[in-house]
């Protein structure tokens, strides 16, 4: 058994930070930023930085359940999670993500077709994030507390630490969200990226649920449903290759580092455009899908 160098990925620590901060203002799962260093950055360091793309993705879902638990904590205190709202949601995600992470333990050495996969999906979702979301719904009435009906809909109302009082239909599922839901739940179990992208829309554009609270709730949607697919993930990668098929080295910087980003980013929750923010994640993806698919047509020997 080799033996750790514990200090080779030292400059993952303030990186995470910045990867998590992102992640809890956005509302999407920081694993989508860490594959692509994991599989794109760390190769051109060198061959010191060695790192299988199954190991990658359990790494990067091993992290983001820290950071997300740390937003987690953080929204909690505001009082922005809607958690009846995101009940339904969960029925759906939590068995099919791990459905997807059970799918990645067979695939584990099909590295070309995972990034591959990886790329089609940052560049399907560079378009999807770029759409506009609508302004928030907010109300400062401060006597709304719970839930009660209004006009034959269910509205649903937020109270948050400050006072704001968030007021919106209680979101609804339907055909169309069980489906997308469904497979951005695959993929994250899969690929580790996918929830917090068909969730944070879904929220926001189709139900219209003011933004603040969208991303609440994203974030414990998605931090239930990762901790299911990171746990099956990491079992599998165990049970295959011993303990060090985690690299431990390089997640004893990223687990304390994404805790801490995950304190910031509820803090600086309104205080940086959600659309700004949006097109920040979607030209990343972008470039991320584009850089991806050169690694995969070059492996393939297409040039």
């Amino acid at each position: 058994m080799a033996e750790l160098d514990w200090v080779q990925y030292w400059f993952m620590f303030p990186i995470s930070i910045g990867v998590a901060t992102t992640a809890m203002l956005s509302g999407i799962g920081g694993a989508a930023l860490f594959i692509p260093i994991f599989v794109i950055i760390f190769p051109i360091l060198g061959p010191e930085y060695p790192l299988t793309t199954a190991a990658a993705i359990g790494s990067a879902l091993l992290t983001e359940v820290f950071g997300f638990s740390s937003g987690f904590v953080g929204y909690y205190r505001k009082k922005l999670i809607d958690f009846h709202s995101a009940i339904p949601f969960l029925i759906v995600s939590v068995p099919i993500a791990i459905l997807g992470a059970i799918l990645l333990a067979t695939m584990k050495e099909q590295e070309v077709f995972l990034k591959g996969l990886y790329a089609l999906l940052m560049l399907l979702l560079c378009p999807i994030i770029l759409r506009h979301t609508p302004h928030d719904k907010i109300t400062d009435s401060k006597q709304i507390v719970g839930e009660k009906k209004l006009n034959s809909k269910i509205i649903r109302t937020i109270t948050a630490k400050d006072g704001h009082v968030y007021k919106y239909d209680k979101p609804r599922l339907g055909v169309f969200g069980v489906f997308t839901t469904g497979i951005g739940s695959f993929l994250t179990g899969l690929l580790s990226v996918g929830i917090g992208e068909v969730i944070m829309p879904q929220l926001v554009k189709r139900n219209r649920i003011p933004v603040a609270v969208a991303a609440a709730t994203s974030v414990f949607i998605v931090i239930i449903t990762i901790a299911s697919a990171s746990f099956t993930q990491v079992t599998a990668l165990i049970a295959a290759g011993g303990v060090n098929a985690i690299p431990w080295n390089l997640v004893v910087y990223t687990v304390p580092a994404v805790v801490i980003g995950g304190q910031i980013g509820p803090r600086l929750q309104g205080k940086i455009s959600q659309r700004t923010m949006e097109k920040i994640i979607a030209i990343l993806f972008g470039v991320i899908g584009i850089s991806m698919g050169f690694i995969v047509v070059r492996q393939l020997d297409f040039f």
